[in-house]
């Protein structure tokens, strides 16, 4: 028995948690569901996320979370952004694979890979400083006071600041996941993804912490210069399993790998970037096998892992058991490997396959015609893929 905290947030948030808590439970897998309400409602109404929250996550150590509305450049900031940053979920981890059934324009690419992106640093550190207020010019002073080269030349109350902060220690931490993913599930290669030619302090941090990284678990560089008088990562070194080459490292500028993506999505497999970057990329990622409604995550910390799907709360559905639950079931397959129960995630992603193919009791936007009457609701989708495990 696993005692699994669930957050059943707000918007559709609730309908997807009830479909997929049938459908983990469906496995077979006993789980004990704490479930501790967290929407935009009750945020608002305690002032931030409550505490008995918080202590759920820490006993438990896993929580599956729907999605919560976050406000639109005014409100608290993100949720999603306080846990990762709270509990030191460093990873986050977005599947991106195609079924058989799901509408996209990449259907006979058969992409298969994973977004590995850095939850904690960068410019969603939220260190920001408003336009107009005393210490943000005080701050633009100071900046161009020390800058020796580029300064801000915006008038100081009409500018605005964001610190991205990038650390090697964060960096070494996401790569080392990326990797360890890598050798883990069999994957073949690790693209390591920044802007290192325009940002050269902090993105060029990250492509040398990112290629020392690689040299520690011995993986075959795609061009041999870029292994040229890197050392391996002296605190990753002998600690971690050397592949032997069977991991390729690769590097890409994020523009270029945008395109990359668009192109030939099939030739990329784990892909590890910084924070903002990795926002994008699984979205992106998300289009190219149809869509945020099939498209899970996970964020990853030391003593803690949250599972939820990448798409919003969608508030204007609520209540309408009318939108599609897959990408949280996934997530909760997701969960379900983190927990060692490998058999039944297995099972649950197959039954999950074999229902959209089939493409009989699925949702309105796995249907060839949005606007087809067979659709099926959030839960008979849910009860179908239960079925199908029987």
């Amino acid at each position: 028995m696993y005692k699994v905290t669930l957050i059943p947030g707000d918007g559709v948030g609730p309908e997807i948690a009830e479909a997929t808590r049938k459908c983990v439970d469906a496995t077979g897998v006993k789980i004990d569901w704490d479930v501790q309400e967290c929407g935009i409602e009750v945020i608002e109404a305690e002032g931030g996320v409550p505490d008995r929250v918080m202590e759920s996550i820490r006993a438990n150590k896993v929580a599956l979370k729907a999605p919560i509305t976050t406000p639109i450049g005014k409100g608290f900031r993100s949720v999603n952004v306080f846990l990762r940053q709270e509990l030191g979920l460093y990873a986050c981890v977005r599947p991106c694979k195609t079924y058989k059934g799901v509408r996209t324009y990449f259907s006979e690419s058969n992409v298969d890979l994973v977004v590995v992106r850095e939850n904690t640093e960068d410019l969603y550190a939220g260190v920001e400083f408003q336009a107009g207020e005393k210490n943000t010019a005080a701050l633009i002073e100071k900046i161009n006071e020390f800058a020796t080269g580029k300064k801000i030349n915006t008038p100081l109350d009409e500018t605005g600041i964001s610190i991205k902060p990038m650390s090697y220690q964060g960096t070494r931490d996401i790569c080392n996941y990326a990797f360890k993913y890598a050798v883990d599930n069999k994957r073949k290669a690790v693209t390591s993804i920044c802007k290192a030619n325009i940002m050269k302090f902090t993105d060029g941090l990250w492509y040398d912490e990112t290629r020392a990284v690689a040299q520690a678990y011995g993986a075959k560089f795609e061009w041999a210069d870029l292994a040229e008088g890197v050392a391996p990562d002296a605190k990753l070194a002998g600690n971690v399993p050397d592949c032997g080459g069977s991991i390729e490292y690769n590097e890409r500028l994020i523009d270029n790998m945008c395109m990359q993506l668009v192109q030939k999505p099939e030739l990329y497999d784990v892909l590890v970037t910084s924070n903002l970057y990795g926002d994008i990329l699984s979205d992106l990622c998300a289009g190219l096998v149809g869509g945020l409604g099939v498209a899970p995550g996970s964020n990853i910390g030391p003593e803690s892992a949250i599972f939820e799907a990448t798409h919003g709360s969608a508030p204007k559905y609520k209540g309408q058991n009318k939108v599609n639950p897959v990408a949280l079931i996934l997530s909760g397959k997701m969960m379900l490997d983190y927990l060692g129960e490998h058999d039944a995630a297995a099972k649950l992603d197959q039954a999950v396959a074999d229902v959209i193919a089939e493409g009989k009791d699925v949702t309105y936007d796995l249907k060839d015609d949005r606007n087809d009457p067979t659709a099926v609701g959030t839960q008979e989708m849910a009860e179908a893929i239960c079925k199908k495990m029987q």
